[in-house]
């Protein structure tokens, strides 16, 4: 009986998908372009195709039928109900999503690209329907969002769609408390604030400098299927190639390193 109840849910959630996209695009002309990027056909489905629904996306408008397709472009499979109902909530635990994906409680077949994209079609409108917004109003009027950087965490303040500057984390009393050691009669702890690599702080750069990389570049005497010339390094010029050789490139090597 509970998961007949499940599945019901389920069925019902995956309905309602449709609409909130259709609403969506009504309401967001960026969401209305985003989804006309693709015309394509999109499953959501139970591993035992118990549960199934697909989304037909043509000219920016969906419509959507009960059941499996034969042949959609891409498909995310869940492998039991509760999985599904976990993953589908609007306001999920992201650890669990995580752990999903890790574990192949979820999978997804067919394009990447399709994949991806209306997996954020689906984010970016159930936030929407939400009223959630991402960032801190600060008093001065901008607006602070917090970034993992590879170099640590930092907060991003912007200011009428444009980055303004990049600070280092800074930590608040809901966040876990800090060490403390005491001696001689004092207390320690460190600063509440992360500890970030320079160029983490020097992130904006990468977003507004002229100089900085818009293409794949390949070093000229560089031969990934021949001489590599590590002596060059840092000494000899580069030159752009297409994105489908830089993504071959770093494929081929990462076999070859595996």
């Amino acid at each position: 009986m509970k998961t007949a109840i499940q599945k019901n849910i389920m069925r019902a959630i995956l309905l309602a998908l449709g609409p909130m996209l259709t609403r969506a695009s009504t309401v967001s002309a960026g969401f209305a372009e985003d989804m006309a990027k693709h015309n394509c056909v999109y499953q959501i489905r139970l591993y035992n195709n118990s549960v199934g629904r697909y989304y037909e996306f043509k000219d920016g408008k969906v419509t959507t039928k009960a059941g499996v397709h034969p042949n959609p472009d891409a498909a995310m499979v869940f492998k039991d109900v509760e999985v599904a109902l976990k993953m589908l909530s609007p306001k999920p635990d992201m650890l669990y999503r995580v752990h999903a994906a890790k574990n192949f409680l979820v999978t997804l077949h067919g394009s990447d690209v399709i994949g991806n994209w209306m997996a954020k079609l689906v984010q970016r409108a159930q936030r929407d329907a939400a009223g959630f917004s991402y960032g801190e109003k600060m008093p001065d009027g901008m607006n602070r969002y917090t970034m993992t950087t590879n170099g640590g965490p930092v907060h991003v303040y912007v200011k009428d769609g444009k980055i303004v500057r990049t600070v280092p984390l800074v930590f608040n009393d809901k966040d876990a408390q800090p060490w403390e050691i005491k001696a001689r009669g004092e207390a320690f702890s460190p600063r509440r604030q992360a500890a970030v690599a320079p160029h983490a702080l020097a992130a904006k750069g990468m977003v507004y400098s002229k100089n900085r990389i818009l293409y794949p570049m390949k070093r000229v005497d560089f031969d990934p299927n021949g001489k590599r010339n590590p002596q060059n390094r840092g000494i000899s010029g580069y030159e752009r190639i297409s994105w489908d050789e830089a993504l071959d490139i770093v494929a081929t090597e990462m076999k070859r390193q595996k």
